[in-house]
């Protein structure tokens, strides 16, 4: 989140036979499995994530990066009890944190590796880890785990220091993968760094070659760049790369991250893919106050854009609970909510109004369409997004400021169609009316919002009539 060249000075000599050492301590370490939350893998259409059981998983991840390092256990515990409540089901947390985390103790007072060196972890840091994915597993939440940060590889800003290399990055990533093979685990390499030397490539693959030796491949693998950045750009082709995530970031107002998910869905082979950090809650705009801060409405907007692109989820952020900032804690780029109070910030609840949408409907049946729009779809912020059932069933249209839309009802099946508005910030839908599609205005149906300007957006629903959808936002599909 905040803003050198390494020398390969390792001896080779932590070969295979500590690769096999520490993985056996892990397994010894290993919490016990359970079956709550079944291991995820990619659908069979390659756009979306499913279950072990052929489920639709509904990625939508928020970004506590600080939660193994900052909070104690009773901490984390209300912080997982909030986000799994509002519909949360990924977290994304990180083993060797930004923050200090090598050098400055976790709140029971331990370092997570001996002497900076990760082929020696800490089994009391690794036991408070463990605690914290017990009691997400127990709520039924997913980790997305950040073996590290991006400093401890490729210290361009940041506390640090660098301590990877290849040998001892498949190593520690063995060790991770075998202490968590069965636990609920997403894995996500970089931590805010792209990759800038062969050694860099090197160290991250050797990463995700030691986490898959040490789960035995039961986890999917994506990887977190710098804002503005994509994982496609470097990995798109490693086998090792289940999904790709780019990070919109918080740079400047209106970001169009809609245009790097539609990249990402053009690429072969089709992997899905998600933004991974879009613009934070309560974020200064381009981290200066004077410009003003992201709110409710630029998380929502961030997250229909990119979902109605063709992501196969979102990750939602806040300023203050990425970094756990409370009174006492300097803050970063100018965070002024404890991340407490901020836990009821009404983005974060808003986000569990974009899952129930989508989970209302068969939404891995999804395509991005910009055709159902007969009309201008707007430009900057006011973009309209649009996308369709590939059995064009029902089709989600999103107006971020209220603008009237203008729909070609042809595209959808049937001989009518229902027509819904679903409001984002409240999760309520209203009806409006059936249409015909034999109609001559069939082809330009204009559908105009009850409100509009700037935090003001709505979704157009559009059902195939007839057909037993249940009320958008609703369970049942």
């Amino acid at each position: 989140m905040n803003r050198p060249n390494l020398h390969w000075s390792r001896r080779k000599f932590l070969g295979l036979s500590t690769i096999a050492f520490l993985a056996s301590f892990a397994k010894a370490c290993t919490p016990a499995a359970s079956n709550s939350t079944p291991s995820l893998r990619v659908h069979a259409n390659q756009r979306f994530l499913i279950t072990a059981d052929g489920l639709p998983f509904f990625y939508l991840g928020d970004t506590a990066w600080e939660l193994f390092h900052r909070l104690n256990r009773d901490e984390a515990t209300l912080y997982l009890q909030d986000r799994a409540s509002k519909g949360f089901t990924v977290i994304q947390a990180v083993v060797l944190a930004e923050l200090d985390g090598l050098r400055q103790p976790n709140p029971e007072g331990h370092q997570p590796l001996q002497n900076d060196d990760p082929t020696r972890p800490n089994e009391a840091y690794f036991r408070h880890v463990d605690y914290i994915v017990d009691q997400a597993e127990a709520l039924g939440l997913y980790i997305g785990m950040l073996p590290t940060w991006g400093d401890k590889w490729n210290q361009k800003w940041g506390n640090g220091p660098e301590v990877f290399t290849p040998d001892n990055a498949e190593i520690f990533g063995a060790y991770l993968g075998e202490r968590y093979r069965d636990k609920p685990i997403i894995w996500i390499l970089g931590g805010d760094r792209n990759p800038e030397t062969e050694l860099h490539f090197a160290i991250i693959r050797a990463m995700a070659k030691g986490l898959q030796r040490g789960d035995q491949g039961r986890h999917l693998i994506t990887y977190h760049p710098v804002g503005g950045s994509n994982s496609a750009l470097w990995f798109h082709q490693d086998d090792w790369l289940a999904f790709n995530m780019f990070q919109s970031g918080h740079s400047e107002a209106d970001t169009p991250n809609y245009e790097m998910t539609e990249a990402n869905y053009g690429l072969q082979p089709v992997k899905p893919t998600l933004d991974g950090e879009p613009c934070y809650e309560d974020h200064p705009i381009g981290w200066n106050p004077d410009n003003g801060w992201f709110d409710q409405f630029d998380v929502r907007r961030a997250a229909y854009w990119s979902m109605l692109a063709g992501a196969c989820g979102h990750t939602y952020g806040n300023h203050n609970i990425w970094q756990m900032w409370q009174p006492g804690r300097g803050p970063i780029s100018a965070a002024r909510t404890p991340w407490q109070e901020a836990l009821n910030h009404p983005g974060a609840t808003q986000m569990g109004y974009l899952r129930r949408l989508f989970e209302s409907r068969p939404y891995t049946e999804l395509v991005p369409d910009q055709s159902l729009i007969a009309g201008e779809p707007g430009e900057g912020g006011e973009m309209i997004r649009a996308a369709i059932a590939r059995d064009s069933s029902f089709a989600f249209l999103y107006t971020p400021m209220g603008k009237p839309i203008q729909v070609d009802l042809t595209k959808l099946k049937g001989d009518s169609v229902n027509a819904s508005w679903y409001d984002p910030r409240q999760g309520i839908a209203t009806s409006i009316d059936t249409f015909r599609v034999d109609e001559p205005s069939a082809s330009s149906t204009t559908f105009a919002p009850t409100t509009n300007g700037r935090g003001q957006d709505w979704v157009l629903v559009l059902d195939q009539a007839g057909h037993s959808f249940p009320t958008p936002g609703a369970s049942g599909a």
